[in-house]
């Protein structure tokens, strides 16, 4: 089985609409290839999103009447075969043929006769496989219509724990520490070559609901705001807006809700954070 079947079993699994046979197929395709579950993982959540998106709909009153009536028709007659102009014994040359033909002694069906059943089962599991691979993609689809937002914003600005390992990862990875007040103290992590600065605080004083702490390039004696945040624990990872200059000092304080309306700080650092040896 390769990929893009696995895909759209997939698909079908999600949405809990494979035939028993499907899923048998579905499972040892699995079993043979793990590094396929990705995409068990992304159907999966494309079905929850979908079926919490989707608010339940009550059916028109009409329909309950309608198929009552239709489950209630009279069957229509079967059509009678029509007897062979020469008779019942009259012989078919072409099944004659067919009979002395190895390839339907070796297939057990005559040739040129394709068992309609057969056929009808493989072109209806097709047809089901591509609408439940369609399905699943208009699940993805409406997802990703409804987190737009928050994806353009991930792929705009990597949040502080990814920037954070690359720099980690780095040969030329840089750190800066500094003690808070209170026993906190916050680290501020750099490379040369990996954009982004991450500060890394524990131990922030508490401050008040509609509060906020606000990071700084202090650049000289210009204070350059670097972003706003919050915390509920004292703890926070934040990734800072903008770029850091070599002998720029980290600073952080405690603003209004959102940061400092001004763009200059309005209370003294809770701490400053050289980045020069």
């Amino acid at each position: 089985m390769n990929e893009q079947t696995f895909a759209e079993l997939s698909a079908g699994y999600a949405l809990g609409a494979l035939s028993p046979e499907d899923e048998l197929a579905y499972r040892e395709a699995l079993d043979a290839h793990p590094e396929w579950m990705p995409l068990v993982e992304a159907d999966a959540a494309a079905a929850a999103l979908l079926s919490e998106g989707v608010a339940d709909v009550a059916p028109p009153p009409a329909l309950r009447a309608s198929l009552l009536a239709q489950i209630g028709a009279p069957a229509a007659e079967p059509v009678a075969e029509q007897p062979s102009p020469g008779g019942d014994d009259v012989a078919d040359p072409a099944d004659e043929l067919h009979d002395d033909d190895p390839r339907a002694a070796a297939s057990g069906y005559s040739v040129g006769s394709p068992v309609t059943e057969e056929v009808q089962l493989v072109q209806r599991r097709n047809w089901t496989r591509s609408l439940f691979a369609l399905t699943a993609s208009i699940a993805l689809l409406v997802g990703i219509g409804w987190g737009v937002g928050a994806l353009t914003q991930d792929m705009r600005a990597p949040s502080a724990e990814s920037v954070l390992a690359q720099i980690e990862r780095s040969g030329d990875a840089q750190s800066s520490t500094a003690q808070l007040g209170d026993g906190g103290e916050a680290t501020v992590h750099w490379s040369p070559s990996v954009d982004g600065v991450v500060l890394v605080a524990e131990g922030l004083p508490e401050i008040a609901d509609d509060q906020s702490y606000e990071a700084w390039f202090v650049r000289g004696s210009a204070p350059i705001p670097a972003g706003a945040f919050e915390s509920s624990d004292g703890s926070a990872a934040m990734l800072l807006e903008g770029d850091m200059e070599p002998d720029d000092v980290i600073a952080l304080t405690i603003e209004q809700s959102g940061g400092s309306p001004s763009g200059l700080p309005t209370t003294d650092p809770i701490v400053a954070i050289p980045t020069s040896a």
